[in-house]
Protein backbone atom coordinates (compact mmCIF):
# COMPACT_ATOMS: atom_id res chain seq x y z
CA UNK A 1 0.00 0.00 0.00
CA UNK A 2 1.79 2.97 -1.16
CA UNK A 3 0.99 5.66 1.53
CA UNK A 4 2.86 8.35 0.39
CA UNK A 5 0.58 9.45 -1.85
CA UNK A 6 -1.62 10.97 0.74
CA UNK A 7 -0.52 14.40 1.15
CA UNK A 8 -0.36 15.16 -2.45
CA UNK A 9 -4.37 13.45 -3.07
CA UNK A 10 -5.16 17.69 -3.95
CA UNK A 11 -3.01 17.63 -7.02
CA UNK A 12 -3.54 13.96 -8.03
CA UNK A 13 -6.05 13.59 -11.19
CA UNK A 14 -10.00 12.33 -10.54
CA UNK A 15 -8.21 9.02 -12.18
CA UNK A 16 -5.10 8.94 -10.51
CA UNK A 17 -7.09 9.19 -7.02
CA UNK A 18 -9.68 6.49 -7.69
CA UNK A 19 -7.22 3.97 -8.44
CA UNK A 20 -5.01 5.29 -5.41
CA UNK A 21 -8.18 4.98 -3.16
CA UNK A 22 -8.89 1.48 -4.42
CA UNK A 23 -5.73 0.00 -3.83
CA UNK A 24 -5.96 1.43 -0.29
CA UNK A 25 -9.56 0.29 0.73
CA UNK A 26 -8.53 -3.14 -1.29
CA UNK A 27 -5.15 -3.65 1.02
CA UNK A 28 -7.17 -2.90 4.16
CA UNK A 29 -10.30 -5.06 3.55
CA UNK A 30 -7.72 -7.79 2.91
CA UNK A 31 -5.72 -6.79 6.00
CA UNK A 32 -8.82 -6.71 8.20
CA UNK A 33 -10.57 -9.99 7.14
CA UNK A 34 -13.31 -7.42 6.37
CA UNK A 35 -13.29 -8.53 2.29
CA UNK A 36 -13.79 -11.90 3.49
CA UNK A 37 -16.84 -11.09 5.87
CA UNK A 38 -18.26 -8.47 3.19
CA UNK A 39 -17.75 -11.33 0.54
CA UNK A 40 -19.31 -13.93 2.51
CA UNK A 41 -22.82 -12.10 3.73
CA UNK A 42 -23.07 -9.99 0.66
CA UNK A 43 -22.28 -11.94 -2.29
CA UNK A 44 -25.25 -14.00 -2.29
CA UNK A 45 -27.25 -10.73 -2.08
CA UNK A 46 -25.42 -9.37 -5.53
CA UNK A 47 -25.57 -12.87 -6.88
CA UNK A 48 -29.42 -12.89 -6.72
CA UNK A 49 -29.30 -9.27 -7.98
CA UNK A 50 -27.49 -9.63 -11.31
CA UNK A 51 -29.37 -12.95 -11.95
CA UNK A 52 -32.88 -11.52 -11.94
CA UNK A 53 -32.07 -8.31 -14.04
CA UNK A 54 -30.45 -9.75 -16.73
CA UNK A 55 -30.04 -6.55 -19.54
CA UNK A 56 -29.45 -8.05 -22.99
CA UNK A 57 -27.98 -6.09 -25.81
CA UNK A 58 -30.23 -6.85 -28.42
CA UNK A 59 -28.17 -7.82 -31.51
CA UNK A 60 -30.77 -8.96 -34.30
CA UNK A 61 -28.73 -9.50 -37.48
CA UNK A 62 -31.59 -11.22 -39.00
CA UNK A 63 -35.01 -13.07 -39.16
CA UNK A 64 -34.32 -14.23 -35.46
CA UNK A 65 -34.99 -10.82 -34.31
CA UNK A 66 -38.16 -10.73 -34.61
CA UNK A 67 -39.15 -13.98 -32.63
CA UNK A 68 -36.38 -11.59 -30.05
CA UNK A 69 -39.20 -9.13 -30.31
CA UNK A 70 -41.70 -11.47 -30.02
CA UNK A 71 -40.78 -12.31 -26.55
CA UNK A 72 -40.72 -8.76 -25.72
CA UNK A 73 -44.64 -8.44 -26.35
CA UNK A 74 -47.37 -9.47 -23.43
CA UNK A 75 -47.89 -12.81 -25.05
CA UNK A 76 -44.34 -14.32 -24.01
CA UNK A 77 -43.63 -11.18 -21.18
CA UNK A 78 -40.16 -11.74 -21.02
CA UNK A 79 -39.70 -8.47 -18.30
CA UNK A 80 -41.88 -10.69 -15.73
CA UNK A 81 -38.30 -12.59 -15.84
CA UNK A 82 -36.07 -9.71 -15.26
CA UNK A 83 -34.60 -9.32 -18.90
CA UNK A 84 -35.13 -6.04 -20.15
CA UNK A 85 -33.50 -5.17 -23.84
CA UNK A 86 -31.05 -2.16 -23.87
CA UNK A 87 -29.40 -0.11 -26.59
CA UNK A 88 -25.96 0.77 -25.20
CA UNK A 89 -23.33 -1.98 -24.69
CA UNK A 90 -22.48 -0.33 -21.50
CA UNK A 91 -25.25 -1.03 -19.68
CA UNK A 92 -25.83 -4.14 -20.26
CA UNK A 93 -24.54 -7.67 -18.94
CA UNK A 94 -25.80 -10.43 -22.17
CA UNK A 95 -24.67 -10.10 -25.30
CA UNK A 96 -27.59 -11.67 -27.10
CA UNK A 97 -26.45 -12.18 -30.91
CA UNK A 98 -29.08 -13.93 -33.32
CA UNK A 99 -28.63 -13.79 -37.12
CA UNK A 100 -25.82 -14.42 -39.55
CA UNK A 101 -21.63 -12.76 -38.74
CA UNK A 102 -20.25 -11.71 -41.58
CA UNK A 103 -16.80 -10.94 -41.73
CA UNK A 104 -17.36 -7.77 -42.18
CA UNK A 105 -19.22 -7.62 -39.19
CA UNK A 106 -17.06 -9.66 -36.89
CA UNK A 107 -14.47 -6.48 -35.68
CA UNK A 108 -17.60 -4.59 -34.78
CA UNK A 109 -19.08 -7.55 -33.03
CA UNK A 110 -16.12 -8.13 -31.05
CA UNK A 111 -15.70 -4.42 -30.11
CA UNK A 112 -19.55 -4.71 -28.71
CA UNK A 113 -18.50 -6.90 -26.59
CA UNK A 114 -15.07 -5.85 -25.07
CA UNK A 115 -17.35 -2.38 -24.26
CA UNK A 116 -19.54 -4.62 -22.10
CA UNK A 117 -18.35 -4.25 -18.08
CA UNK A 118 -17.75 -7.52 -16.00
CA UNK A 119 -19.61 -9.95 -15.33
CA UNK A 120 -20.91 -10.78 -18.70
CA UNK A 121 -22.21 -13.11 -20.81
CA UNK A 122 -23.30 -14.33 -24.54
CA UNK A 123 -25.90 -15.58 -25.80
CA UNK A 124 -25.73 -17.81 -29.47
CA UNK A 125 -29.82 -17.39 -30.61
CA UNK A 126 -30.37 -19.12 -33.67
CA UNK A 127 -28.73 -21.57 -36.26
CA UNK A 128 -27.33 -18.69 -37.79
CA UNK A 129 -25.02 -17.42 -34.97
CA UNK A 130 -24.19 -20.74 -34.05
CA UNK A 131 -22.39 -22.51 -36.70
CA UNK A 132 -23.18 -20.09 -39.80
CA UNK A 133 -26.50 -21.85 -40.69
CA UNK A 134 -28.00 -22.17 -44.44
CA UNK A 135 -24.57 -20.10 -45.42
CA UNK A 136 -22.22 -22.58 -43.15
CA UNK A 137 -19.82 -22.78 -46.13
CA UNK A 138 -19.72 -19.23 -47.47
CA UNK A 139 -16.97 -17.35 -47.98
CA UNK A 140 -18.45 -14.10 -46.30
CA UNK A 141 -20.15 -15.94 -43.38
CA UNK A 142 -18.33 -16.78 -39.59
CA UNK A 143 -19.10 -20.21 -38.62
CA UNK A 144 -20.57 -19.82 -35.51
CA UNK A 145 -19.96 -16.64 -33.00
CA UNK A 146 -17.58 -18.93 -30.87
CA UNK A 147 -15.28 -18.66 -33.32
CA UNK A 148 -14.16 -15.31 -31.25
CA UNK A 149 -15.94 -14.38 -28.74
CA UNK A 150 -16.94 -17.20 -25.91
CA UNK A 151 -20.36 -18.13 -25.45
CA UNK A 152 -22.26 -19.30 -22.69
CA UNK A 153 -25.73 -20.55 -23.81
CA UNK A 154 -26.45 -21.54 -27.05
CA UNK A 155 -30.32 -21.56 -28.19
CA UNK A 156 -30.77 -23.61 -31.19
CA UNK A 157 -33.94 -22.80 -33.97
CA UNK A 158 -34.09 -21.79 -37.03
CA UNK A 159 -35.49 -19.20 -36.07
CA UNK A 160 -36.02 -20.27 -32.26
CA UNK A 161 -38.95 -19.74 -30.75
CA UNK A 162 -39.61 -17.43 -27.80
CA UNK A 163 -40.25 -20.23 -25.66
CA UNK A 164 -36.83 -21.73 -26.30
CA UNK A 165 -35.55 -17.89 -25.55
CA UNK A 166 -36.83 -17.82 -22.21
CA UNK A 167 -35.77 -21.58 -21.56
CA UNK A 168 -32.36 -20.38 -23.02
CA UNK A 169 -32.16 -17.73 -20.37
CA UNK A 170 -33.41 -19.73 -17.37
CA UNK A 171 -30.57 -21.78 -18.26
CA UNK A 172 -28.51 -18.58 -18.18
CA UNK A 173 -30.01 -17.78 -14.82
CA UNK A 174 -28.67 -20.88 -13.66
CA UNK A 175 -25.58 -20.18 -14.95
CA UNK A 176 -25.17 -17.07 -13.22
CA UNK A 177 -26.68 -18.52 -9.94
CA UNK A 178 -23.39 -20.75 -9.88
CA UNK A 179 -20.85 -17.81 -10.66
CA UNK A 180 -19.21 -15.39 -7.78
CA UNK A 181 -20.74 -12.07 -8.31
CA UNK A 182 -19.71 -9.78 -5.32
CA UNK A 183 -18.21 -6.81 -4.20
CA UNK A 184 -14.69 -7.71 -3.66
CA UNK A 185 -14.91 -10.90 -5.52
CA UNK A 186 -11.90 -10.08 -7.60
CA UNK A 187 -8.54 -11.54 -6.94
Amino acid sequence: MDLSLQPHAIAMSAQEFMTWSKGVVRELTKATGVKKAVDTVAGPFFNYGVRNSIYPLHFGIACCALEMAACSGPRFDNERLGMVFRSSPRQCDVLLVNGWISKKLRPSLRRLYEEMPDPKWVVAMGECAISGGPWYDSYNVVQGLDTFIPVDVYIPGCPPRPEAMIDGFMKLQLKMKNSRVGLFMED
